[in-house]
């Protein structure tokens, strides 16, 4: 009798988690479904069921109820991530930060308004809890200092690693330690699970903005939480409240990504660490930021203007987001973390001279012919850069 594997390799997920029902139901692709409601003639098990969900924030057992309450297409994505980051629940959202907004307001919830992060976070998270837009009261501090910041009502700690956009790294299994009963957060949407998986080193909640790595082709705006069920419920609760729901279309975009996931982090990865050791070894270029657990993000800071090399690119696009099929660049200080004080973008190492690129899948020659033409003259530079940075 033949033996069948019970796990299968992240790759092999990526394709196949989602679709497992689709043969049954005769079917290859997986269907679309932009219903907004559906038929139902026993209210009373309706009222059971809404009760349920009231309760727990479960998903109804059964047909569909209410788009806002969840969607077929949208679940098979979150299913899908779930397995890949190794989890037992995803919950998706109409963008990254209404997926964070989500975990504080479910905090909040319950009398913890107290959230202890580290920086640099993506620019508009360190705004939404610096402005406490939710309610939230933030204390900054580096990894070495969680256990001591944390306090009776502290209700999360947020880290992101890599962080956004300086690359460093934290060492994930320490902090979850130091945060003793208190959820670890860990932004993961920079090294997707292709790289590295928080939950297996003790984060109870994984964030993505899947708008960037999980969609990979710059269509689809989307965010995800994965994490255990009991958190998850309380998520459904909260996005059903507040209505932050995934469009069907963009459910079916990023269950669609899922499949190349593997492929393209890994291409886009062999390009930037290509990148990074040229722009290393580039006199025009002062520091280059590129993290251990490798990816397809580079950072550097250049000797001259910064504004000059984003003019200069021809192949590379100047604009904001990350993750795509191709190259995007863009500066830091004027539009992603703009919106942080200046003060402390530059204690958190995000300086005016910090340009990041975001690797795409080009020929790396072609990349490089850009990059060089737009870094401008070699002539007047310093000899050699002062170092590569990696962690």
């Amino acid at each position: 009798m033949e033996t069948r594997r019970t796990t299968r390799a992240l790759a092999t997920e990526a394709v196949h988690a989602g679709r497992d029902d689709l043969a049954g139901l005769g079917l290859h692709a997986p269907p679309i479904d932009l219903s907004t409601t559906y038929p139902s003639y026993d209210s009373r098990g309706e009222a059971a069921r809404i009760d349920a969900f009231a309760t727990t924030g479960a998903e109804p057992e059964g047909p569909p109820v209410y788009g806002r309450l969840g969607n077929p297409t949208v679940a098979r994505f979150e299913t899908a991530l779930a397995r890949l980051e190794g989890t037992e629940s995803a919950v998706a959202f109409a963008s990254g930060m209404a997926a964070l907004s989500a975990v504080l307001l479910v905090r909040g919830s319950m009398g913890l308004r107290h959230v202890v992060a580290v920086r640099p976070l993506y620019g508009c998270s360190d705004h939404l809890l610096t402005a406490g837009l939710l309610g939230s009261e933030v204390t900054w501090t580096d990894p070495a200092g969680v256990a001591d910041a944390l306090r009776p009502d502290t209700g999360l700690v947020l880290v992101e690693s890599p962080a956004n956009p300086t690359l460093a790294e934290i060492d994930l299994r320490a902090v979850a330690h130091a945060c003793g009963s208190v959820p670890l957060l860990v932004d993961n949407t920079f090294a997707t699970p292709v790289l590295q998986r928080p939950a297996e080193q003790g984060a109870r909640l994984v964030l993505h903005s899947a708008t960037k790595y999980l969609g990979g082709h710059g269509d689809v705006l989307a965010g995800v939480v994965a994490c255990d069920e009991e958190f998850a419920g309380r998520l459904r609760q909260v996005r059903f409240a507040t209505g932050g729901v995934l469009h069907p279309l963009a459910g079916y975009l990023l269950l669609r990504g899922l499949s190349t996931l593997p492929v393209r982090v890994r291409a886009a990865s062999a390009n930037a660490a290509e990148l990074a050791a040229r722009l290393a070894a580039d006199p025009r270029v002062a520091r280059v930021h590129y993290p251990r657990v490798g990816g397809a993000m580079v950072s550097f800071e250049v000797h001259g203007d910064p504004h000059e090399v984003i003019a200069a690119v021809r192949l590379i696009t100047p604009a904001v987001s990350l993750g795509s099929v191709d190259s995007l660049i863009q500066h830091p200080a004027s539009i992603s973390h703009r919106i942080v004080d200046a003060d402390d973008r530059r204690d958190a190492g995000v300086s005016d001279r910090l340009l990041r690129l975001s690797v795409g899948l080009e020929d790396v020659e072609d990349l490089w012919a850009d990059l060089d033409a737009a870094l401008g003259e070699r002539a007047g530079t310093p000899a050699r850069p002062e170092t590569l940075v990696q962690g």
